[in-house]
């Protein structure tokens, strides 16, 4: 079975681990010289660009039942707001600190578990949870002092992330991967395309004509964050949640790799450390769940008349 193949699983999501920091740093090249809004606008059409053939060469179901059509449209408005909030927030912060400061989002998604769909969350966990978030705030006093209320822009995008991958985790299991990320890139166009044209003149909405070496930058970063996402998801037919959740981490070390390479940026010691204890917070609930998860017990199986499809 696919699942019997963890090592490609754990590739994959390290193929996940590269690309999505990489997304990230070419839209943080072209920040200076594009607005937001049509960045966030670019991105989901070469989203479209990629996935819409795909699903259709392949035949992928497009239709959806009203319940799965009304979460991936929550979904997609949360994932322009994130994609928002992330070009935004690299604006004016390293690389590095902002992804550092967005993995609030484990222990935000935990609570929000806990508070939506009732799962326990133990007196540990919320340690953790309050040790993680320390650790947050580690990073962001640097930034804060350094540029101000931008630095808290990558906990909104913790957040806003977390309703996504709660969204997500709702509708995945009746959802083919490929097809709703295409139908989410065209629902995604049809919201952010009025919006530019209608707001021409509000700041972060304007349209400035790429140059080509832009349009290069532009190719890449769509490119880069649509097969991001696709390689994570893919990862998950090889290997279970918890033997791929761990490695997400390594996506901080990667973007301080690339923003040292591509910006000279590297976090400062408190930000370091500040990192690590986010890390080892975000790691030590990751171990506790998949522990607990060996731990329960395995339901029997009702046997019935009728064989098992």
């Amino acid at each position: 079975m696919a699942t019997d193949r963890p090592l490609l699983g754990i590739a994959l999501m390290l193929g996940f681990c590269m690309l999505a920091p990489l997304g990230d740093a070419l839209a943080k090249l072209l920040g200076p010289e594009m607005a937001v809004g049509q960045l966030v606008f670019l991105r989901f059409a070469f989203q479209a660009g990629l996935l819409l053939p795909l699903t259709l060469l392949t035949r992928r179901p497009l239709r959806m039942t009203r319940r799965v059509a009304a979460l991936v449209a929550l979904r997609t408005i949360l994932h322009i707001l994130g994609i928002g909030l992330v070009f935004t927030a690299l604006l004016y912060l390293p690389l590095a600190d902002a992804i550092a400061i967005a993995y609030v989002m484990p222990f935000i998604a935990l609570l929000l578990g806990h508070w939506i769909f009732g799962e326990t969350v133990g007196p540990r966990r919320l340690i953790a949870c309050a040790v993680g978030f320390a650790g947050t705030l580690m990073v962001v006093q640097p930034a804060f002092a350094e540029v101000g209320w931008p630095a808290l822009l990558p906990l909104g995008v913790a957040l806003v992330f977390a309703l996504f991958m709660l969204t997500t985790r709702a509708i995945a299991p009746s959802t083919d991967a490929i097809a709703m990320q295409a139908v989410s890139a065209l629902l995604a166009l049809a919201l952010t395309g009025p919006a530019l044209l209608l707001f021409s003149d509000t700041p972060g909405l304007g349209w400035i004509a790429p140059s080509a070496d832009g349009w290069t930058l532009i190719a890449a970063m769509g490119c880069a964050g649509t097969f991001a996402h696709l390689l994570m998801t893919w990862s998950l037919r090889y290997a279970p949640t918890a033997t791929l959740a761990p490695m997400q981490y390594l996506e901080i070390p990667f973007a301080t790799a690339i923003g040292l390479l591509l910006f000279d940026d590297l976090p400062g010691p408190l930000a370091t450390l500040g990192i690590a204890v986010t890390m080892g917070s975000g790691l030590y609930v990751i171990l506790r769940e998949h522990r607990d998860a060996r731990a329960r017990p395995v339901p029997k199986p009702i046997h019935s008349g009728t064989p098992p499809a």
